[in-house]
């Protein structure tokens, strides 16, 4: 029982923080459906002070600001596009958490790529390296170091056999 009541525990220390959004109950549209697609917008929205965050679920002022703006816009009857298209031309691309695929965005988009593919080729090049560099040490036995291999392993067998 003890261990269930922690697992319970766990569970809701863990999987609340994730649920809690920085929306304040005062932002909250009437219209369900213009509330999702505020949501919706906000999810895409980057926020200009934590820069790796969502405003949805930023706390900071300005993020509150963007949720309210965004909210202004839908209750004005512009269509999602507008909405971002408005806040672009506000802030800049840099707003959008997923810029789009342009020519001055095209190393955005391809450095992640290149970077796992160059390192990918790098170490098994590496590694290529390395294991001809080691079948290149590898020689012979001496005829002493045969002879004295040999030697021990008679030593071994007798011992096992007497044991």
């Amino acid at each position: 029982m003890r261990r269930l009541a922690a697992i319970i525990a766990f569970v809701l220390m863990t999987g609340l923080p994730s649920a809690v959004f920085a929306v304040q109950p005062d932002e909250v549209m009437h219209d369900p459906a213009q509330e999702a697609r505020a949501r919706a917008l906000s999810r895409e929205l980057r926020c200009m002070v934590c820069q790796n965050q969502s405003i949805d679920d930023s706390e900071a002022p300005l993020a509150r600001d963007l949720r309210l703006l965004v909210r202004e816009r839908i209750a004005a009857g512009d269509s999602d596009r507008q909405v971002l298209d408005f806040l672009v031309a506000r802030y800049g691309e840099f707003v959008l958490l997923k810029p789009p695929l342009k020519e001055h965005t095209l190393i955005l988009w391809l450095l992640t790529p290149a970077v796992l593919i160059g390192g990918g080729a790098g170490l098994w090049l590496y590694n290529r390296k390395r294991w001809a560099s080691r079948s290149d040490d590898i020689t012979a036995l001496t005829p002493e170091e045969e002879m004295r291999l040999e030697k021990l392993i008679a030593n071994q067998d007798s011992v096992e056999k007497s044991a």
